[in-house]
């Protein structure tokens, strides 16, 4: 594979792009995103140390154009797979099988977790959770220390949120 260094805000792969290689990520944090017909963004989830996107290898693996987009949240660093090895390993390596299912395994729960957010959280606990693990994931804790996250009912039945 070829070792990769990203910055952070930097676009890895984006929505409608042929995916060739699959990245293993070796430092940083990367966040995968859906984007619908009006711009508006879905994070699905993050990837830390250690870790690798499935919809990627799916996408590898199938010859097919992305549908998620891949941002560097934080400087990241990574090696990337080109989809031939990938394919090779499968068949030659149980460990690098196993470790292509459970990340499988750990995406579609993390997918399934979206999904029981968006169905059965109001959007205040959904913004705490977002906060929670941007935090985690990227280690700042600036939200923490200097912000306190606030919520006004307004009299429309709508809420403001402010950082203050």
């Amino acid at each position: 594979g070829k070792l990769v260094e990203v910055s952070a805000g930097e676009v890895i792969m984006d929505i409608g792009n042929y995916i060739r290689s699959i990245p293993l990520l070796i430092s940083g944090a990367i966040k995968v995103l859906r984007e619908d017909e009006d711009g508006d963004e879905l994070l699905l989830y993050y990837l830390e140390q250690g870790e690798t996107c499935s919809v990627t290898m799916a996408c590898c693996m199938g010859q097919t154009q992305s549908e998620i987009r891949a941002i560097a949240e934080t400087d990241a660093v990574m090696v990337m797979v080109p989809v031939q090895k990938m394919e090779e390993w499968m068949g030659k390596y149980k460990g690098w099988r196993n470790y292509v299912f459970e990340s499988y395994h750990n995406r579609l729960n993390e997918l399934l977790q979206t999904v029981d957010s968006i169905a059965f959280k109001n959007l205040d606990q959904r913004l705490v959770e977002y906060l929670k693990k941007k935090v985690e994931v990227t280690q700042n804790h600036f939200f923490v220390q200097y912000f306190c996250l606030k919520f006004i009912t307004c009299s429309n039945g709508f809420f403001l949120f402010y950082l203050g």
